[in-house]
């Protein structure tokens, strides 16, 4: 049985950085891309990054690239997503995901590949 579980999500003040995690079990983690969505109230869940399974290589939406970095350790079976300067209007949950293949085109990433998402981790950014 595979199990997501995200972890870090905390108040954080407009400006501020925070650093979320993501431990995945039941199955062979390095066998598998890994991505982050979020998702703000109300709306679509949304691709935010994704690193190939060796961590080689990364891809981010264009809106968030330098702002946020993916990263991931195998021997821990976990990724991590650190964001920088956070909007004051920021609300959504962020959700980790694996995927079969790494792409360098947001559309590929898609939540419909696979069941495998966890509860989400909500970053409510204070102004």
């Amino acid at each position: 049985q595979v199990q997501v579980v995200e972890s870090g999500g905390r108040l954080v003040q407009a400006g501020g950085s925070l650093r979320l995690s993501c431990e995945v079990s039941g199955l062979v983690f390095d066998d598998y891309a890994m991505s982050w969505f979020r998702q703000a109230p109300g709306k679509e869940r949304e691709f935010v990054a994704a690193i190939s399974w060796n961590g080689n290589s990364r891809h981010y939406i264009n809106s968030l690239k330098g702002r946020f970095t993916i990263s991931r350790d195998n021997a821990k079976t976990t990724e991590y997503l650190q964001m920088y300067s956070l909007p004051p209007e920021h609300t959504p949950a962020y959700y980790c995901h694996p995927v079969s293949q790494f792409h360098y085109d947001t559309d590929s990433y898609t939540t419909r590949e696979n069941d495998y998402w966890g509860p989400g981790t909500q970053v409510p950014v204070s102004s």
